[in-house]
């Protein structure tokens, strides 16, 4: 979990500020965007093209490419194989053979690199897509958080989270510019996303509990492994003989996710107040993001190991007995 803290900080907080700087440093260089329509954008690309000296000038391209290609390739690949394994083959087609999977995931690949054409087509900008993506990741926050914590959500949750945040986010990017705020104001954006949240969750509310839940098997072996605890898995961990047992980490575990998320943005603008000069208010966000870790870090020392740990320690105990 530490782990996963230090990639958020380093993901969010560190690795942006040479993308910010070059981006802000743009802004002075070409303050009319290049070309007739202005396209600030394409002044990133125009920097490095009439700065950069001509080994580094294609080193970057080189970048660009790879960065590109990888991207696109692993895009490619996940999708197809969500939708082969985790659609297909779950509930439309369960004895095929191997090959047959495979040139289904071959045509899959097919299906969504001509479906990412069209929707490239449809964008303006990476900006509007960065908003898009942002959107349509928004109606499923809450159902990924909850499944965690809530034995009754099921496959059916998800998929009509996915679906239903797709589907709205691409309804109001079309309806809300313009109604409430004028278009191109940021508000709108959050208008956006505060609908799709809500739309979102009232579908898969609906759908969980219009569909059957997961089966005891199924439910009985995540419980095992993982012992999430809490009151949303009593029904399962009573079941199983476990009782109720509490969430790892105790009832203060939630100040952890608080503290995550002052570690992660007092970092971010701590850098940037110290790479503007302001050095002082630096170094104060940079002493609570250690604050925030230490914190983080004394609260997994103290607490004691998982359910499931011990469990494990316990059997092996009784075998070396």
């Amino acid at each position: 979990m530490l782990a996963t803290l230090s990639f958020q900080v380093a993901h969010y907080a560190l690795r942006p500020w040479p993308w910010i700087l070059t981006g802000l440093a743009t802004v002075i260089l070409y303050p009319n965007g290049i070309g007739p329509n202005h396209d600030h954008e394409a002044a990133y690309v125009q920097a490095f093209v009439d700065l950069l000296p001509t080994p580094w000038r294609g080193f970057m391209m080189a970048g660009f490419a790879a960065a590109y290609m990888s991207t696109v390739a692993t895009q490619l690949n996940w999708g197809a194989s969500y939708l082969v394994n985790d659609v297909y083959r779950r509930f439309m087609n369960k004895t095929a053979n191997e090959r047959h999977y495979v040139a289904i995931s071959r045509w899959a690949t097919v299906v969504l690199f001509l479906l990412s054409t069209l929707v490239t087509w449809q964008l303006s900008s990476v900006e509007g897509a960065w908003k898009f993506l942002l959107a349509i990741g928004a109606g499923t926050g809450l159902v990924l958080i909850l499944r965690w914590y809530w034995w009754r959500i099921n496959a059916w949750s998800e998929i009509s989270a996915m679906l239903a945040s797709f589907a709205v986010s691409a309804i109001c990017f079309v309806t809300v510019p313009g109604r409430w705020f004028p278009a191109g104001d940021p508000r709108n954006d959050s208008v956006i996303m505060l609908i799709t949240v809500a739309v979102s969750t009232v579908i898969w509310l609906a759908v969980t509990f219009m569909t059957p839940a997961e089966d005891e098997g199924r439910l009985a072996s995540f419980y095992e492994r993982v012992r999430p605890g809490g009151p949303g898995w009593a029904r399962v961990s009573e079941r199983l003989g476990y009782g109720r047992e509490a969430i790892p980490g105790g009832a203060l575990a939630w100040t952890n996710w608080i503290a995550g998320i002052v570690a992660v943005y007092a970092t971010l603008f701590g850098i940037g107040k110290v790479v503007f000069g302001e050095l002082m208010s630096g170094l104060i966000m940079l002493i609570i993001a250690a604050l925030a870790f230490a914190w983080i870090a004394r609260s997994f020392r103290s607490e004691p190991d998982p359910p499931a740990i011990r469990m494990a320690a316990d059997h092996e105990a009784l075998a070396a007995d």
